[in-house]
């Protein structure tokens, strides 16, 4: 029976190869957007909230069509609601965000996002348009991309700045995600949540202060757990759930009580070998005096294509 086990496990890594195998995952996670120099893909924003008895509150729901101009991944607004969006309007959103991309992209460093810090972990760091049916978008070299810093819809799809931690890991076994033969590893964070968020006001911290604030952030790195789904063969992750298993040590909890907290991101191959995010899903529990209320906000990216020579990029 050992050696059977042994034997089906083929490719898993042992547990004392387990943080270098998540080094490379981590360091391989923006290799796929630059893959391509040319694609168009649309996105679907929604959010909403519901009180007891899961009765709708409050929600609206967005769409955009991303495209590159100028060699830089621009999001461009199409509906709004239900309600497409003028043209004057969209083209005033679309020069307004490229305007923002590129000074964005003269801040950041050229290469990978990936660093090691001091003690050995591995840190995540966070770091178009549709036109109107009768324009036509001509894919000339202002259609190549040019930008460094992954664009928005990467750095949402992995908004956790993850501090990989050796030892931290457990590898859970074997699963199978759209076909995908996938590893199940789970990461218990002791640093995910570090350092403060206290905005400076041009005073240090007290010693109080920063004894609450580090109590506090070991509070949140003790609920919380990652589950990561890994393509072993690619080092990509396909997908990732964060959980926040309990919040009793929050203060105010006869004012409003967070019961859950969960968010989920998925990764397909839209193109082959090429893997983009498909979804990304935060949900959000929480008691106050009125009743239980459920908070969702979700990102859907679908229909990645590879535009023609001439393309018209219309609105759906």
């Amino acid at each position: 029976m050992l050696v059977g086990a042994a034997l089906s496990l083929g490719a898993v890594p042992a547990e004392n190869d387990l943080d270098a195998f998540m080094k490379q995952v981590v360091a391989r996670r923006d290799d796929n957007w630059k893959k391509l120099q040319q694609y168009i893909f649309d996105e679907r924003e929604q959010l909403e909230m519901r009180g007891p008895n899961r009765v709708p509150i409050w929600g609206e729901r967005r769409e955009y069509t991303w495209y590159i101009r100028d060699g830089f991944f621009v999001r461009s607004p199409t509906k709004f609601n239900g309600v497409t969006i003028g043209d004057a309007e969209r083209r005033t959103f679309e020069a307004a965000y490229l305007k923002q991309a590129q000074e964005r992209d003269k801040r950041a460093p050229r290469g990978g996002s990936a660093t090691v810090d001091g003690s050995g972990g591995l840190t995540i760091d966070n770091g178009a348009a549709a036109e109107s049916p009768e324009t036509e978008l001509a894919q000339d070299v202002g259609g190549i991309i040019r930008q460094n810093r992954p664009p928005q819809f990467i750095s949402s799809a992995y908004f956790l700045r993850f501090k990989f931690e050796e030892g931290k890991y457990a590898l859970a076994g074997r699963e199978t995600i759209d076909g995908n033969e996938v590893l199940r590893i789970e990461y218990y964070p002791a640093r995910m949540f570090s350092g403060s968020d206290r905005r400076r006001t041009g005073k240090e911290q007290s010693d109080k202060d920063k004894a609450r604030d580090a109590a506090f952030q070991r509070m949140m790195n003790k609920v919380a757990l990652v589950t990561l789904w890994v393509e072993p063969k690619a080092h990509q992750i396909v997908k990732y759930t964060f959980d926040n298993v309990g919040f009793d040590f929050l203060p105010a909890q006869w004012l409003v009580h967070v019961s859950d907290l969960k968010a989920t991101m998925t990764v397909g191959q839209p193109f082959p070998d090429v893997w983009l995010p498909t979804s990304m899903e935060l949900n959000l529990a929480m008691t106050v005096a009125i009743g239980q209320l459920d908070v969702r906000y979700g990102l859907e990216y679908r229909d990645y294509r590879v535009p023609s020579v001439t393309s018209k990029i219309g609105i759906k």
